[in-house]
């Protein structure tokens, strides 16, 4: 099986670390895949989710703010400003990683679009947890 590895760090510390799938960025040109032995390449980032999916096939999201993805063929890294996990063991817990989301989201975007399709998929993610 195919993976790369991912890392995503925030000025605040590593948000993800690991092998993956593949992984979907909401890129300044539109949301764009990568599966591993992508071609290398740069882009810049804007507030959105990024979708990830591992090597047991379960899908994370993580909710991000603005910031840059470098992709190489083994190994791509995301820096983003602000990054908020949609995952929690509990009902309580994911929903204040929603909400957090929801607050980085409005912060970083002033699109009323991109803020509604942004927690459309958030609520979306949180429901396939439980």
């Amino acid at each position: 099986m195919d993976t790369m590895k991912l890392e995503i760090v925030t000025p605040h510390g590593q948000i993800f670390s690991g092998n993956v799938k593949s992984a979907t960025f909401p890129g300044a040109e539109g949301e764009f895949g990568v599966l591993p032995e992508h071609a290398s390449l740069v882009s810049l980032l804007e507030a959105g989710i990024i979708e990830i999916e591992k090597e047991d096939g379960t899908v994370d999201s993580i909710v991000i703010d603005s910031g840059y993805v470098k992709v190489d063929e083994n190994k791509t890294l995301v820096v983003v400003e602000g990054a908020v996990p949609i995952i929690g063991e509990t009902e309580s817990d994911m929903a204040k990683a929603i909400k957090e989301a929801k607050e980085l989201i409005k912060r970083a975007s002033n699109s009323d679009f991109a803020i509604a399709n942004v927690e459309a998929k958030v609520e979306t993610a949180a429901k396939t947890r439980f």
